[in-house]
């Protein structure tokens, strides 16, 4: 049946049409973008994963800056530290020179005296942007590491930041002291304090028995009895005031832990042994973690005391404390004497390896922090070719279906032009 109301076949041409420039134009749009997801509208899912993954690579940017600038400040630290070892060495030199009876022991102190200032200016210019890795002398809490934005972890609950933490090294030659008054004191009793005589040991666990460490906490061991031992001394009363005047003492930085106050503990009563021209046949001490261990310690019969006291220092102010360098030892060398000459071989080998192990830290450091700045790098590069697949037109085949579509809009025109004509044709049926 034929109508001149409804031309079924003008509005099928029609709909063809209308289908054929629907594709062409998403066609021309993915040449005109070159995404085949340009929008929501085009693919929600695939777009709303592009953008989030968008989301990560510009947070990747960010964390990928974070790591140079750590790199360049630990960068800084490990030549510093480098630098020092280097210059300890040549220190020993001077030592090791000064063993000569037939020398000038006070030129060559004069030289030992020059080398400290260097190291001083050394560790006083080891500074990136302001910050100093080799310089842990403040009060603060938490001013013992930095932490270096390392990465974007995405999980099902969420993203979460993590990073690479760089402990700051102490290589400065400032003295520590513990102050007669300020701060918190508290005396050493019971297992805080040892008993020795000729033929008994005695430990202290500072762990179990110790105040945890706190930037500008004193630690000190006093000698509270003494029977007839040469060169081994009362240290003081009961108090605060008592515990200023020991020789062996350590102050805590920030981040460090008990071990590493045993150690500083260790090495300051062999420092003050070694002044004292006492052996260890008489009196010795050793470490095992954050015990101290000591024996001997009389002539015979006599018996000696140690006690281990603490002062926590004002946390605001650092009243009752004053932190001081790793290298402080380097202040007390003095080779114009012969026990002088003794005892400073003894205290190099230790600043030395003090040195060694802190560039060693940072060279460590530097290297991961380099290994993850690769990594970020391949990763991001990685999250752009995923989001050009997911997202990105095929030109190829974009370009063949333009051509296709442009033939298919041609023919649709046609076949829609001769399906308008077909009411014509009934005009003859009336004539």
């Amino acid at each position: 049946m034929s109508s001149i109301l409804t031309n079924n076949g003008a509005m099928v041409a029609l709909q063809t049409l209308k289908s054929i420039n629907g594709n062409l134009a998403t066609t021309q749009a993915e040449i005109s973008t070159g995404k085949s997801v340009a929008s929501a509208k085009d693919n929600a899912a695939v777009w709303a994963i592009s953008k989030t993954m968008e989301a990560d690579v510009k947070g990747f940017k960010g964390i990928s800056d974070s790591l140079n600038l750590g790199e360049s400040t630990v960068a800084v630290a490990r030549q510093a530290a480098e630098t020092v070892t280097d210059l300890l060495t040549e220190v020993k030199g001077k030592i090791v020179a000064a063993q000569e009876e037939n020398v000038d022991r006070d030129k060559i102190q004069v030289d030992i005296d020059a080398l400290r200032d260097q190291i001083s200016a050394v560790v006083g210019a080891a500074q990136f942007n302001g910050l100093n890795l080799i310089d842990n002398t403040n009060f603060e809490a938490g001013t013992g590491s930095v932490n270096v934005l390392a990465s974007l972890d995405r999980s099902a609950t969420g993203v979460a930041a993590s990073d690479i933490n760089v402990a700051k090294q102490d290589l400065g030659t400032s003295a520590s002291s513990i102050a007669a008054t300020g701060g918190t004191y508290t005396e050493g009793t019971g297992a805080d304090q040892v008993t020795l005589n000729a033929t008994t040991t005695g430990s202290m666990d500072l762990g179990t028995n110790g105040i945890a460490p706190t930037a500008g906490t004193g630690y000190a061991i006093r000698v509270v009895g003494v029977g007839t031992l040469t060169g081994l001394n009362t240290t003081g009363a009961n108090t605060q005031a008592g515990m200023a005047t020991t020789e062996i003492k350590f102050v805590a930085r920030d981040g460090d832990t008990m071990d590493d106050v045993a150690a500083g503990l260790e090495a300051s009563f062999n420092q003050y042994l070694a002044e004292e021209g006492i052996d260890a046949a008489t009196l010795s001490v050793s470490r095992n973690g954050d015990t101290l261990s000591f024996a001997g310690g009389t002539d015979g019969t006599n018996t000696i005391q140690l006690s281990f006291d603490t002062v926590v220092a004002d946390a605001t102010t650092g009243a009752g404390t004053t932190i001081g360098g790793r290298l402080e030892a380097l202040s007390d060398i003095d080779v114009t004497t012969q026990s002088g000459v003794d005892t400073a071989l003894t205290s190099i080998e230790g600043l030395i390896q003090t040195a060694i192990d802190s560039a060693s830290s940072f060279g460590s450091v530097q290297g991961r922090i380099e290994t993850q700045t690769d990594f970020i790098s391949g990763l991001t590069d990685a999250l752009k070719s995923g989001i050009g697949t997911l997202v990105d037109a095929d030109m190829e085949e974009a370009s063949a279906r333009l051509q296709a579509l442009q033939v298919q809009q041609q023919l649709g025109v046609q076949a829609l032009s001769i399906a308008n004509q077909a009411p014509q044709s009934l005009l003859s049926l009336f004539r």
